[in-house]
């Protein structure tokens, strides 16, 4: 499948993915699993990799959400591209950073998001963070 040029990053479509990722944010940073689990994928072939896991499947991810501690989750988003192709595709490259106990730390996350019809889901996600100096 080929883009035209005017069918990559429209508007439109970038507006609706920066929503759907904002409410993810606002989740995430404040431990909100229920719309955390509804902005993922409902499916057995969605992918997380994180800081120190790997999950395969919604259940997986819900079951981590579900345990994990809330503590220190409030982040700050320093860079934000967003590359959407057509009207059912989008990327989401984050760079952000969280206080910790030794300054700043940086932290990077990558996601896919695919339009449903129940609406923007988050299929493959990976975080991680840089080494600190």
């Amino acid at each position: 499948m080929s883009q035209s040029p005017d069918q990559i990053n429209r508007r439109d479509v970038v507006a609706e993915v920066t929503d759907a990722l904002m409410r993810y944010e606002a989740a995430l940073t404040g431990n909100d699993v229920d719309t955390l689990d509804e902005l993922f994928w409902t499916s057995e072939h969605t992918v997380r990799y994180g800081a120190t896991e790997m999950l395969y499947g919604h259940d997986e991810i819900r079951a981590f959400r579900q345990s994990r501690d809330p503590a220190n989750l409030d982040r700050r988003i320093r860079r934000l591209a967003i590359t959407t192709f057509g009207e059912d595709f989008a990327t989401a490259s984050i760079e952000f950073e969280r206080d910790s106990e030794n300054g700043v730390s940086i932290g990077r996350q990558s996601q896919c998001w695919v339009r449903f019809d129940v609406g923007w889901r988050v299929v493959s996600a990976h975080v991680s963070a840089l080494p600190k100096n």
